[in-house]
């Protein structure tokens, strides 16, 4: 998710064949717009994975149990069911094709009382036909980019594994944003989770690229995980690039395993007007917004959007209203809604 991290990535240009317009002496690339009414299942990336994350207001860094936005500590696990599935049918309206949601783990909420509520997300959403990708996120208190505590950790995952591998639209992401690690000692890690869990077919865990997330390579070139999923996440207050170096920027960090990765977290402003669609590239966020759709679609790369649905955060591409369990989704930005479908393959 975004960090204050001011990070300087430099990438060369690669020109990228499209049908093009000329904006404010910009290339722009103009794709057709696609058709909203058409109901899609599967993306255009690994596993089929088209998806928004549903993330705690919060952020999903907390000290205690993680509660995703629209959910509350006290409801009971008919009452999560039932916000789920008004969130979900929201999602479904509001974004035509998605299939996936993202949400965070820490120990506290698999060990303690919430997980009995909590699993009603999960139960829903996938009864539903929905995948879920279920993601470990630290403390708070640490964000060092290292597992809190080991034992908690292997035992949270022993928790969720247990109720959830037989479950075929259920994902499991071992750790999210691992930049305390190196290589060496991320890949240890990975190839415990796969010791320890053997029984999780490989095609549904999802392995971070190294540091926060920013490049699969390392991890990909890792013969021992050949058939596992890659989680990528870029951002554009990481850098500022045209939309040409954006592209590039992109398939730098993607490297030969594009058929694999999964970008789990990619996102800009979506409440200040900007016009994602049309608007001009001279602006970084629209440049890196167009060319993250570029490069979903024209190379078959999966994404999930943060955030779908996080109360308050200004990338947040929908908002919710009404109260209780009677809980309605409303659009923030449909030029950023046309962009994500357009990645998707729709």
């Amino acid at each position: 998710m975004k960090k204050l991290l001011n990070v300087l990535y430099i990438s060369g240009a690669i020109l990228v064949a499209g049908s093009c317009t000329k904006t404010n002496n910009q290339i722009v690339e103009t794709p057709n717009a696609p058709n909203t009414n058409v109901v899609s299942t599967e993306s255009v990336g690994a596993a089929g994975i088209s998806g928004l994350n549903w993330a705690d207001g919060r952020d999903n860094f907390v000290d205690g149990w993680v509660i995703p936005s629209g959910l509350t500590a006290s409801d009971s696990y008919s009452t999560v069911a039932a916000k789920t599935d008004a969130i979900l049918n929201g999602f479904s309206n509001a974004v035509n094709g998605v299939n996936t949601i993202r949400i965070p783990v820490n120990p506290p909420s698999v060990a303690e009382s919430w997980w009995g509520s909590y699993t009603a997300a999960i139960d829903k959403a996938t009864s539903k036909g929905w995948k879920v990708i279920i993601a470990c996120w630290e403390s708070a208190s640490s964000k060092d980019g290292l597992i809190d505590n080991t034992t908690d950790f292997w035992n949270m995952w022993t928790t969720i594994v247990n109720k959830y591998q037989g479950n075929g639209n259920v994902y499991f992401e071992p750790f999210n944003e691992p930049h305390g690690y190196t290589l060496s000692q991320l890949t240890g890690i990975y190839a415990q989770f796969l010791s320890n869990f053997p029984n999780v077919p490989k095609g549904r865990i999802i392995l971070d690229g190294q540091g926060y997330s920013e490049n699969v390579t390392g991890v990909g070139a890792d013969s021992r995980f050949s058939s596992c999923l890659l989680g990528l996440h870029n951002y554009a207050y990481w850098a500022t690039h045209s939309a040409a170096d954006w592209r590039t920027d992109w398939r730098n960090r993607i490297g030969s395993y594009g058929s694999r990765t999964v970008i789990t977290e990619f996102g800009a402003t979506m409440n200040s007007g900007k016009d994602y669609q049309n608007g001009p590239q001279s602006d970084n966020e629209i440049a890196y917004i167009v060319s993250t759709s570029d490069v979903c679609r024209n190379d078959k790369i999966a994404s999930v959007y943060w955030p779908g649905l996080r109360d308050n955060d200004s990338y947040s591409l929908l908002k919710r209203g009404g109260s209780g369990t009677n809980i309605t989704i409303s659009t923030v930005n449909s030029s950023g809604v046309f962009r994500l479908r357009y990645g998707w393959g729709l």
